[in-house]
């Protein structure tokens, strides 16, 4: 088991070993959360279903197309 990071604190242990059990605490994180994500990503990367379309929102082209129509309309006025 490996020694708690406050035990070594309290106990005044020389600062490399501080800091190693920092880093394997944060290393044994790190794989677990990459563990959990390594499928997902695999599938996500090897499947061979078509992507998903990505599609803009309603109100971006509602805006864009009213720009235009207000342009167009002070376009005509002025002429």
């Amino acid at each position: 088991m490996e020694p708690n990071i406050i035990d070594l604190l309290a106990t005044d242990a020389p600062a490399s070993e501080v800091s190693d059990a920092i880093k394997a605490s944060l290393f044994a994180k790190s794989v677990e959360k990459i563990d959990a994500l390594r499928p997902a990503v695999a599938n996500s990367l090897l499947s061979f279903n078509e992507p998903e379309e990505d599609t803009e929102p309603e109100g971006s082209i509602e805006s864009e197309t009213e720009v235009e129509d207000e342009v167009t309309e002070t376009e005509e006025e002025e002429n």
